[in-house]
């Protein structure tokens, strides 16, 4: 076996072959100072595997590596459908190789198997398969001007585009990413998540299985300030999209300004989710659920304030309460009954217990959970129990700062205006959520909230065919849907003079 691939087995007992090297131009190498990062398994904090992680020169390597690939003929000239069959070779692989990939996911990242196999993997077949059908349908059009000129439109490829996955989702990002990237014929340096470096690592092989020339995808580890910051600075990336928080968002803006780099960011988010008193309250209550305690809240989309018309907030915080408690089942994530694992490191989970403490310093009144879990295994692991605060108050840090946790504050309004003047009331704009069965009022509050996304009667319902993505400080650009080839794509005009001589 190579020195860059190990066996493991992972905790349900699948054995299989970790790569651990960086894939660039479709082999696995070494980084330069053979530098590792470590994961750990965020359940009991065990050491998984070490890979290794890439300095500015390995940035260098793959970046070339795409270049090359980027004007070599058997990509650049490829026929955009057979572009397209390589995408749904990937997409296959991507299905065929579910069960394996899901339990890496679980491992590394700490989320339910269930979830990461039925809906994250799920995602990232559907997601490439979804582009694989754009890749022979992306177009330009002929502008009538007069009979003196033809004018036409070209769609091309960005170039060479750098990709920063977040940890979160580590595949699902990673297939956002990809998918208008190669539909649009472009090539790509991705680079995985310090916290989740292992599933992309395993996907890497399903890339040249599928067939891609060598260079057109290249995935790497690597520390953000290291590997990153290379990556958003970098002279011959023509293209950078990251997906995090909204300060590390602001940092690669400004490295990615060096040669005026196309950027699509999607960072942050403390979103609404506005719960009118003609609602559907037992609706109300399951999606509000789903919308913050899903993925152990670590989604920058998470609808963690909740706003509740006050003829029904005793109501509705009652029947919130009794949900969490009896759903949100906290426990081992290769469990089936597991509804919550642990977060994703210890600096996430000391973050989410320093907000309870916040919470608590602010005068919120703590109404459900707000402490470590024990009750897993040996009592190791960074599990938190779901936390819900009532009676916040608009100028609290928990009411106005991203804690991505199970955490949520409910807050109550009289009318109409006060609610949106409180779900609009926050530097971040990505999702937001409306419950009551009047149309006409859910039509016109969505109008009104400052967000990239609503959702009327649900929650975190997104779908890689719609545009995603968030106003204010939650990014710029979107991803998925038709609107997400528009960030990998140039319009590029010809103008044919048919008859104005001079």
């Amino acid at each position: 076996m190579s020195s860059l691939t190990i066996s493991l087995t992972a905790p349900n007992g699948r054995k299989y072959d970790q790569p651990t090297g960086l894939f660039i131009n479709n082999e696995w190498v070494a980084s330069s100072k053979s530098n590792k990062i470590t994961s750990i398994n965020p359940t009991d904090e065990s050491e998984i595997a070490s890979v290794h992680a890439a300095e500015p020169e390995d940035v260098d390597k793959a970046v070339a590596a795409a270049r090359a690939a980027f004007n070599d003929p058997s990509w650049r000239d490829m026929a955009s459908s057979d572009r397209g069959d390589l995408m749904y070779k990937l997409s296959q692989l991507v299905e065929a190789n579910k069960e394996l990939l899901a339990t890496i996911e679980t491992w590394d990242n700490g989320k339910p198997y269930q979830v990461a196999l039925n809906e994250d993997l799920a995602e990232v077949a559907g997601c490439l398969k979804y582009y694989a059908g754009y890749a022979d349908k992306i177009h330009g059009q002929v502008i009538d001007t007069t009979p003196a000129k033809l004018a036409y439109t070209i769609r091309e490829p960005v170039g060479v585009c750098g990709q920063i996955i977040p940890w979160n989702y580590p595949l699902a990002m990673a297939a956002w990413k990809l998918g208008p990237a190669l539909a649009c014929g472009n090539t790509v340096v991705i680079k995985a998540a310090e916290q989740t470096p292992l599933s992309i690592l395993v996907f890497a092989n399903l890339i040249k299985e599928a067939g891609f020339p060598p260079g057109v995808v290249n995935v790497i580890n690597g520390h953000g300030r290291v590997a990153g910051a290379a990556m958003a600075q970098h002279m011959d990336i023509d293209k950078v999209a990251f997906t995090g928080s909204t300060a590390t968002g602001k940092e690669i803006m400004k490295m990615a300004s060096v040669n005026m780099k196309n950027i699509t960011l999607e960072t942050g988010g403390k979103s609404p989710l506005i719960v009118f008193d003609d609602a559907d309250l037992e609706q109300a209550v399951r999606w509000s659920h789903v919308g913050i305690m899903s993925n152990m809240g670590q989604i920058c989309t998470a609808t963690s304030r909740i706003l509740v018309q006050e003829t029904i907030y005793d109501k509705f915080v009652e029947a919130f309460k009794k949900q969490v408690s009896e759903v949100s089942k906290v426990g081992d994530p290769f469990s089936d009954e597991t509804f919550q694992g642990p977060q994703v490191t210890k600096a996430q989970y000391d973050r989410v217990l320093s907000y309870i403490e916040a919470g608590k310093q602010d005068g919120a009144t703590l109404a459900l959970g707000g402490e470590a879990y024990k009750n897993v295994g040996d009592g190791k692991g960074f599990f938190v129990t779901p936390t819900v605060f009532t009676h916040v108050k608009s100028s609290m840090r928990v009411f106005r700062e991203e804690v991505f946790g199970p955490f949520v504050v409910v807050v109550s309004f009289k009318d109409e205006a006060e609610a949106l003047k409180q779900a609009n009331d926050t530097t971040y704009g990505l999702g937001s959520a409306i419950f009551t069965k009047d149309i006409v009022k859910a039509h016109r509050v969505a109008r009104k909230i400052e967000a990239g996304m609503v959702w009327i009667n649900s929650s975190q319902d997104s779908d890689f065919r719609i545009p995603f993505g968030g106003v204010k400080q939650s990014g710029i650009g979107r991803e998925l849907g038709e609107a997400g080839l528009a960030a990998y794509s140039n319009t590029k005009a010809v103008h044919v003079n048919l008859g104005t001589w001079l």
